[in-house]
């Protein structure tokens, strides 16, 4: 509520407590500054653990042991954790620390031993050590050890014990030469002994002091005086007094001459009206720019309550934030000020107040204000936009507008409401009750909207404006995008969809100007090359925690994509199905183009098979394939037409298996190898030296021998080509072949005789190379085997045939006997 007289104000604010994220903050950008796989860290807190375990992986980057009874590191603990880069034993008990621990995690860079039981400040040697956290142990003193000069990259160090209650000039002499960023000191107990240049030997940018001083202001005023010789640039105080603390000595007087400082933090501090005089005085004469209060709690100490009057002085002040306030009075507290030295003010922060109406008139006395931040209160639609009060004088220069953390609900009456804010460029109304109940209208200069968890759905592209370029939509209820949704907003640059129930991103994907696209914590299992195909400017893509198939599909993402280009990688990417690669980090899953892709498994499998093709081929040619080839082939067309032609064999009968025709220059392997050869192995020849019938004409010898044998073997050879007797031989053998229609010649060649090389007088001979299959005599022994067996079984054919012949010849002889006795 607010009540308006000649300058004064009355503003009603009930009280929401803030918690510290101080020690979660730390924790989370060590972890980032530590870990670079999930799969190296070892969470083991509360695990009823004694001692450090011996068996962690060599790998561990992240362990954390807090919550177990380890009361003492030995020498040897961490000794095969060389990579450990971030180790967290709060809550250990932990009374001892070796001195030698540490000696084989040289890449250790943050260690947070806090809320322990040292009861003194270990010894560390650790060149990379960064953050170190000792708050919260039971040592004495806060004297550092002189190892603590070496620790030259030391950015944050915590010290804190309730049983040390005084400082001393050479506590932190150790630390002379190293800039540390960021010191916390101190326990939250009052100090009982401050010596004047204690800290003033350090060089600091930040010091949080969680210790009191309630009635030993000349202490603090000492503290100050040193902290302007650090030239520090943000003080924190937590709690600077006590609740029961009456402040009767202007504490904060030494900031006016503190040039340096620019921040300050009052915390979890009761602060009543006088003491809040003093401070926004010394405050208002300093050169300080932004000042906070953290979870106060105010009171009124004197009748008139809060009383400032204006001051002839340039306020530097530019951020005013007021987080957490609790009032605990029976009436409103009284405000009695005027605002005029606000006026240059450009940032307000008033939230977890419980602020259910925003008072206007107040806010109209700063019309350099750039950004609102009435985040985390009571405020509903008409409680914040009020009927009577006008927004364009209000808020003359206002860009950022946060409301996130309220009760607002009515979309289409807040779209309306924000023209009357002609500067606003950044609205949040994350986390509230928003319903889309009636068509929006924007204006053109809004260009970013923040409606992050609140359950809207697909439907809230269609209540959106063309002109905004910043849109966050994290935990909204989307289960889907399509081109349609974002062919809406042309100069969208941003876009954040975190943590839906998005299951893909459509392959036409088209967004021009999108630079950032947040797509985390959703149920999308794989990235189509031709998804971010349409996005030429994107430079920031966050995508982790999704539930990623390891499958070829995710080839494209984890091999050619920039990772530089993903905010949470590698951390938040690992494989959730299937399900024995569940867990897996990405960057350690490995696919292969050949694996992945057809066309190129094709062209490889093609090229395998005629490299093995031509190899094998050679390694035929080089073992004499092509013949053994051959010879099969002579013995499969034999068996063939052997049993083709069975049923003429029966009509049939021979005296010879083979007439042999050859020159009688061949004589000598046809009567020496040929001949003994094949009657050794039972068959019956006929050699015209020897079978001839003498007397008669040799014509009718060739023609006997052809006709009453089941082949003629024809032994090629240049001097066979120049027999003419040959000819004759060859002649009669392949018309008696077609007679009888079966294939009865076969060729031997003792030498190669290309057919196009024979004489014209031959073209038969030359169409019957070409087309009969012929037997190649061979020099070695090993396929005159071969040949052998060949050529016999071709002949064995007719053994039937030629003993029904013998039988025939044997009665013919007998039957003749017997009629010449009768």
């Amino acid at each position: 509520m607010l009540t308006q007289r000649t300058g004064v104000a009355v503003l009603f604010l009930f009280s929401l407590s803030t918690p510290d994220c101080m020690a979660a903050g730390v924790d989370k950008k060590a972890f980032d500054l530590c870990v670079t796989s999930r799969r190296r860290v070892e969470d083991l807190s509360y695990h009823n653990l004694t001692s450090v375990p011996l068996n962690l992986p060599h790998t561990t980057e992240y362990l954390d042991i807090s919550h177990n009874s380890i009361q003492r590191f030995a020498k040897g603990a961490f000794h095969r954790l060389s990579q450990l880069c971030f180790l967290k034993a709060t809550h250990c008990g932990l009374r001892e620390i070796s001195h030698s621990v540490f000696t084989h995690t040289p890449a250790l860079k943050v260690l947070n031993i806090s809320n322990n039981e040292l009861t003194i400040i270990p010894d560390f040697s650790l060149q990379q050590l960064t953050i170190l956290d000792l708050a919260d142990n039971v040592y004495n003193s806060y004297k550092l050890p002189e190892s603590f000069q070496n620790l030259t990259n030391l950015k944050v160090l915590s010290l804190g014990s309730k049983t040390a209650q005084s400082v001393d000039l050479n506590d932190f002499t150790a630390l002379m030469n190293i800039p540390l960023h960021h010191l916390l000191l101190g326990a939250g107990v009052p100090w009982q002994k401050y010596e004047s240049g204690a800290l003033g030997k350090l060089s600091l940018q930040k010091i949080s002091l969680f210790a009191s001083f309630c009635k030993r202001f000349d202490m603090f005023h000492n503290l100050l005086v040193d902290l302007n010789t650090t030239r520090v640039k943000a003080l924190r105080f937590s709690p600077v007094f006590p609740d029961d603390c009456r402040v009767t000595d202007d504490a904060f007087l030494n900031l006016r001459t503190m040039s340096y400082v620019q921040n300050l933090t009052i915390e979890n501090t009761w602060i009543n009206s006088s003491f809040m005089e003093m401070l926004l005085k010394d405050v208002w004469l300093s050169s300080l720019q932004d000042l906070s209060f953290v979870n106060i709690t105010y009171n009124e100490d004197t009748p008139d309550g809060f009383q400032f009057h204006s001051l002839n002085h340039t306020v530097s002040v530019r951020y005013v934030t007021f987080d957490g306030i609790h009032h605990y009075q029976y009436k409103y507290p009284i405000i009695n000020t005027s605002f005029e030295n606000l006026a240059n003010l450009s940032y307000l922060k008033f939230s977890g107040s419980g602020m259910n109406i925003l008072p206007c008139k107040l806010l109209s006395t700063m019309p350099s204000l750039e950004t609102l931040d009435v985040s985390d209160n009571l405020l509903k639609d008409l409680g914040f936009w009020w009927p009577t009060c006008s927004y364009t004088s209000v808020f003359p220069k206002l860009k950022r507008l946060l409301m996130s953390k309220n009760r607002f609900q009515d979309l289409a009456f807040i779209s309306k409401k924000t023209h009357q804010m002609n500067s606003l460029e950044s609205l949040d109304l994350s986390s509230n009750s928003i319903e889309l109940k009636d068509n929006c209208s924007w204006p053109t200069y809004l260009t970013e909207l923040n409606l992050a968890n609140n359950n809207l759905g697909n439907n809230i592209f269609q209540y959106l404006s063309p002109h905004f370029e910043r849109i966050d939509l994290s935990k909204s209820g989307i289960t889907a995008l399509t081109q349609e949704d974002l062919c809406r907003f042309p100069k969208l640059t941003h876009l954040l969809l975190s943590s839906n129930i998005i299951q893909a991103l459509p392959e036409l994907l088209h967004a021009p100007a999108l630079i950032s696209l947040h797509v985390d914590q959703n149920a999308i299992t794989a990235f189509s090359k031709n998804v971010l195909g349409g996005l030429p400017k994107l430079r920031n893509l966050k995508a982790g925690n999704n539930p990623f198939i390891c499958s070829c599909d995710l080839h494209w993402f984890l091999t050619a994509l920039n990772k530089s280009l993903l905010l949470d990688w590698p951390l938040d990417y690992y494989c959730s199905t299937p399900a024995k690669l569940a867990g897996l980090p990405l960057s350690e899953y490995k696919t292969s183009v050949i694996s992945c892709d057809t066309r190129l498994q094709t062209a490889v499998a093609f090229s395998v098979i005629i490299v093995i093709s031509t190899a094998l081929g050679l390694l035929f040619y080089k073992l004499d394939g092509v013949w053994y080839t051959k010879m099969l082939w002579v013995w499969i067309r034999v068996k063939r037409r052997g049993k083709k032609h069975s049923h003429m064999l029966k009509n049939m009968s021979f005296s010879h298996h083979a007439f042999i025709s050859y020159s009688h220059r061949d004589a000598n392997f046809v009567q020496s190898t040929l001949v003994p050869s094949l009657e050794n192995a039972g068959l019956l020849l006929c050699v015209h030296e020897r079978d001839f019938v003498p007397g008669h004409w040799i014509i009718d010898n060739i023609i006997n021998c052809v006709e009453s044998s089941y082949k003629t073997l024809f032994v090629l050879s240049k001097h066979f080509v120049q027999s003419e007797w040959c000819n004759y031989e060859l002649f009669f053998a392949q018309h008696r072949a077609i007679d009888i229609q079966q294939d009865s010649l076969v060729f031997i060649l003792l030498e190669p005789i290309p057919t196009d090389s024979l004489p014209k007088k031959y073209l038969r001979l030359r169409s019957l190379l070409r087309r009969q299959t012929y037997l190649e005599w061979p020099t070695d022994e090993r396929k005159q085997q071969v040949f052998w067996a060949s050529l016999r079984s071709m002949l064995h054919v007719a053994d039937k045939s030629v003993v029904l012949r013998d039988v025939a010849l044997a009665i013919s002889d007998t039957a003749t006997l017997i009629t010449n006795q009768g």
